[in-house]
């Protein structure tokens, strides 16, 4: 089974804690063009419930980000949570790329 996540791109001044009001984690992909990074946002259920299969720097993950028509697939490189709320703060990603 392989798993996937849609993302959104993060509005410029939008704070992370307004975010997380409104049900979504902030999340950063990075090396998906070269050193670049992108700010995305994801919906909070449909990642908790994701992250019960991943283990941090294995699971690969297809990530799709519809605003932007961008596929691919990346690793979860760090999980930032509360640290006794266990409520997700911050996700980070790391582009994989495809093998040739």
């Amino acid at each position: 089974m392989s798993l996937s996540i849609e993302c959104k791109k993060r509005p410029e001044n939008v704070k992370g804690n307004a975010l997380r009001r409104e049900g979504l984690i902030p999340a950063t992909l990075y090396g998906h063009n070269g050193t670049e990074s992108m700010q995305l946002m994801v919906d909070q259920k449909e990642t908790a419930l994701m992250l019960r299969e991943v283990t941090v720097d294995e699971t690969v993950i297809d990530v799709n980000i519809p605003d932007l028509s961008w596929n691919g697939k990346a690793v979860v490189k760090e999980i930032q949570a509360h640290p006794w709320k266990r409520n997700l703060i911050h996700l980070s990603f790391c582009y994989v790329k495809p093998e040739a």
